[in-house]
């Protein structure tokens, strides 16, 4: 694939407690843009992590170079969706890539994103579990419930013109992801939500790349009890409000 030459993707990798699994997901990003040929910085913003991911992210700094790692940690866990905020303040990217830290997501998508972007011009790409060949694997059933009966309620309540709205693997043209984030007053999984509720209230264009999402390798899901009813709360807040 022949790389527009103007373009640079900034990846927005939060981090809480992914010591294990950042080397591993950094690698495969560094690997997939120098296939793609594709100019990167990958932005890591960690909350505090108590398990050394920020001293695992300043050795890669060393590996990688200032230039393609960007640690910009914060004090504490302050959620996911300041945690994209403040990453955005160090992108240098004309293209946004928000994805997880741990493995979840394969950066080899990055690529079918960029691709779907061109072929419409779209102002957002999502990967979405839940068209094509892509799919889930590695959740037991009641996570898949959750995930299906949440998608399904949002689906209906909302009405949002995209398949997957939970998911958390996206690119935006920059301008469009800060003017998205200036309107979002949602934190942390509703976040995600909200960003394309959003996008079709301002008559952005969302183009969908099926993707894999594999259950995290290592490390325990931050998706407990708290999250589900922050969620469910959000989502009615959506709908009284958009």
């Amino acid at each position: 694939m022949a790389a527009g030459a103007a373009d640079k993707v900034s990846v927005l990798l939060p981090t809480y407690n992914e010591r294990e699994n950042l080397p591993l997901v950094v690698w495969l990003l560094a690997r997939s843009f120098e296939t793609s040929g594709y100019n990167f910085e990958i932005i890591v913003i960690d909350d505090g992590s108590p398990d050394g991911t920020q001293e695992v992210a300043e050795q890669l700094v060393k590996i990688y170079g200032s230039d393609k790692i960007l640690l910009r940690p914060r004090a504490k866990k302050l959620g996911l969706g300041t945690a994209y905020i403040h990453g955005m303040k160090h992108a240098t990217g004309n293209f946004i890539v928000i994805m997880d830290a741990d493995l979840s997501h394969h950066p080899k998508f990055i690529a079918e994103f960029i691709r779907k972007q061109k072929e419409g011009n779209f102002d957002i790409v999502s990967g979405t579990r839940y068209k094509g060949n892509g799919g889930v694997y590695g959740w037991d059933l009641k996570r898949k419930l959750i995930s299906r009966g949440a998608n399904f309620l949002t689906q209906v309540l909302l009405r949002p013109g995209a398949s997957d709205l939970t998911g958390s693997f996206r690119l935006y043209k920059k301008e469009v992801l800060q003017k998205l984030m200036e309107k979002c007053v949602s934190k942390g999984y509703v976040f995600q939500m909200e960003m394309i509720v959003r996008a079709r209230q301002l008559g952005y264009t969302i183009g969908e790349v099926p993707i894999s999402f594999v259950d995290r390798v290592y490390g325990e899901s931050k998706l407990g009890g708290n999250e589900i009813v922050s969620f469910l709360k959000g989502l009615l807040t959506l709908f009284a409000t958009t």
